[in-house]
């Protein structure tokens, strides 16, 4: 996927939704797609001074090559995540001035740094799995940038037991906090990824579960690429190339993945908490009348594993 150039005005497939819903998995996938891009996270370009926070040779090539195009430094750092782009940015009264100071070179940059991700991989759709529905709302106001957008939803369970994971059952208080905070984050995410989605052209979103993907990759994948207005084939599901993209998840560590079907697999019983359970009722019924959307074409009797190579 690699080129010298790409004349063409890019189109950015937006991955959308809450962190731990299964976005890089489907990044990597799409990425695998002739004339697609998988770049990861992008909001941590900035983040990140322009460069990984680690890789290989052909990692760090690219991004040099792609900072060479950009010119950003002045907004290096997390001031415009903190500010700009996380959800909790609208409820922070106190930045909104140097919120709006920033929005102008923020787009600017923003621009700039996609068309030189699409030059340099030589590819017209870049996929940005950066999730903040903020950032989404930005990428939209661009003028030389194509913003098609799927909204990826997963199991809360999933979502707060996933984020869990990392912490010892021992450690109880902090558990709970985690839980807390995890709910609280997730909820306000929801409010936000819904309005934008629903002021994003019908013909440039999609609504996307998680569990729907897992269930039938290949026919997720084809609706996907067709709404996208994509007439590429569906790669090979067993020998995914994940590429170079800036961050992710741990997926990004590995050199080829492999999509395989088996028995899926939730939370376990005892990950599931109450508070979840009753935060994400009023969700449920929201979510599932969001259109389009794209669902699995075969039964959900069995769902895909990931397998590292």
């Amino acid at each position: 996927m690699a080129g010298e150039s790409a004349r063409e005005r890019p189109t950015v497939v937006y991955v959308m939704g809450a962190g731990h819903s299964g976005s890089t998995i489907l990044g990597v996938t799409l990425g695998n797609c002739p004339d697609f891009f998988y770049a990861g996270e992008i909001e941590e370009w900035l983040v990140k001074s322009g460069r990984p926070p680690w890789g290989e040779d052909e990692r760090t090539r690219f991004w040099d090559a792609v900072a060479d195009r950009v010119d950003g430094s002045d907004l290096f750092g997390d001031r415009a995540n903190r500010y700009v782009e996380r959800s909790a940015a609208v409820l922070r009264v106190d930045r909104w001035l140097a919120r709006m100071r920033m929005l102008g070179r923020y787009r600017r940059v923003a621009e700039d740094l996609l068309a030189a991700i699409s030059q340099v991989a030589g590819a017209k759709h870049v996929v940005d799995t950066s999730h903040f529905p903020l950032r989404a709302r930005e990428l939209k106001k661009l003028g030389g940038v194509d913003v098609f957008l799927v909204y990826l939803v997963r199991d809360a369970q999933g979502v707060v037991a996933s984020n869990l994971r990392e912490i010892s059952p021992h450690e109880v208080a902090e558990r709970r906090l985690r839980i807390l905070r995890m709910n609280a984050n997730l909820w306000l995410t929801q409010l936000v990824s819904l309005i934008v989605f629903l002021r994003q052209p019908r013909a440039r979103r999609v609504f996307l579960r998680h569990e729907e993907f897992l269930a039938d990759p290949e026919g997720v994948l084809e609706q996907l690429l067709e709404r996208v207005g994509s007439a590429a084939a569906v790669p090979d599901l067993s020998s995914l190339r994940i590429g170079t993209p800036i961050e992710g998840n741990r997926l990004i560590r590995s050199q080829r993945i492999a999509l395989q079907r088996s028995s899926s697999a939730g939370p376990k019983p005892d990950e599931r908490t109450r508070l979840t359970l009753l935060l994400e009722l009023p969700w449920r019924p929201l979510l599932s009348r969001l259109r389009p959307a794209v669902s699995a074409r075969s039964p959900a009797e069995h769902g895909a594993t990931v397998r590292r190579r």
